[in-house]
């Protein structure tokens, strides 16, 4: 009855780890503010994407109520231009991209209902380039050589995803929750397996093998999902590639935590193994 108990709670324990970890990842680095900046700050980085993102935070200098004088504005189009392409290298612009990412999740994780109604965040993810837009006006006032009277919009908003993924949003973030108590009965679970068990190397090397095979089921739900995400419209360039580049990104770093669950899975394998060959030369020897 005990070994049955063991194998029971070994099982269950290994179903509830299924759903932990990548909940708890989840949780981690794309429901939590800091995590998701952390992952996507490497993302600006991106030639491609910076370009898009330069372009897009000097097109937003036109939005507004501001107007500037046909000569004011031909003198400083170049240094606009020369703001496009030198913006990445700035200083200030790492802190004004990972103010842009703050913004932008904190659009696309609130509740609809309490965004602005021209963010139409219920149907769609937003980007809120707005902190570079500052940057830029900023480049602008210093290098100008008369006098520029500009403001920096509040916001700057441009469409990353479509309604598609704005649903996948919620059911993320409808899901990120379960990783922690999930991961609490799990651990009960082994523990239980364990104490009842008889043989104590079983259940470790059940527990080692169980997460090897959890670590190639990740791995493939991982790769499935990156394609499912890539699959869908970007609706356009900048969109795109940050839609790319985001998936390599959470590819890689849960790629970490497959990896770290396989080291523990092979260690408890061997240690269960070698448990097996050395128990028998701990049995007591027979009384006369």
């Amino acid at each position: 009855m005990r070994t049955f108990v063991s194998a029971i709670a070994v099982l269950i324990g290994l179903a509830l780890s299924a759903v932990a970890v990548p909940a708890l990842w989840v949780d981690r680095n794309i429901v939590q503010e800091d995590g998701f900046v952390a992952l996507t700050a490497p993302l600006g980085k991106d030639p491609a994407f910076q370009q898009g993102l330069a372009t897009a935070a000097v097109n937003g200098i036109g939005t507004g109520q501001q107007q500037l004088p046909d000569a004011l504005a031909n003198l400083i189009k170049p240094i606009l231009t020369d703001a496009a392409k030198s913006l990445t290298t700035a200083p200030g612009y790492a802190d004004a991209w990972a103010e842009t990412l703050r913004r932008s999740h904190r659009l696309s994780f609130a509740d609809p209902s309490t965004l602005p109604p021209e963010t139409d965040g219920a149907t769609s993810l937003t980007l809120d380039v707005a902190p570079l837009v500052g940057l830029v006006v900023k480049r602008i006032t210093e290098a100008s050589p008369l006098p520029v009277s500009l403001k920096a919009p509040d916001t700057v908003r441009i469409n990353i995803g479509q309604s598609s993924q704005r649903q996948m949003i919620e059911r993320v973030s409808a899901y990120a929750p379960m990783g922690t108590p999930v991961a609490v009965g799990a651990g009960i679970a082994f523990l239980l397996a364990f104490v009842a068990a008889r043989r104590k190397w079983t259940v470790l090397a059940g527990m080692g093998l169980g997460a090897l095979v959890l670590a190639a089921v990740w791995k493939f739900g991982s790769d499935l999902a990156g394609k499912a995400v890539l699959a869908t419209s970007g609706g356009n360039d900048v969109a795109g590639i940050f839609k790319r580049e985001f998936v390599d990104a959470a590819t890689a770093n849960f790629g970490q935590w497959i990896i770290a669950a396989l080291v523990a899975g092979g260690a408890l394998l061997v240690v269960g193994i070698v448990l097996r060959v050395v128990a028998p030369r701990r049995r007591p020897t027979a009384r006369p």
